[in-house]
């Protein structure tokens, strides 16, 4: 059964693995989001929905 033989799946998974971490990984830590998350306070009050059945 050749998916039992771990040789050359082995070595492409940890080309990739390596491949995300040492080159991907670092251009997605650097990218900074342009809409900064804003620290207002949510002053909305909701309401719940009234079922016609309780």
């Amino acid at each position: 059964m050749p998916q039992l033989n771990p040789n050359p799946w082995f070595t492409i998974f940890l080309l990739t693995w390596l491949t995300l971490s040492l080159l991907i990984q670092p251009k997605l830590l650097s990218f900074t989001p342009t809409n900064l998350p804003s620290n207002k306070a949510l002053t909305t009050k909701t309401t719940s929905w009234t079922w016609p059945w309780t």
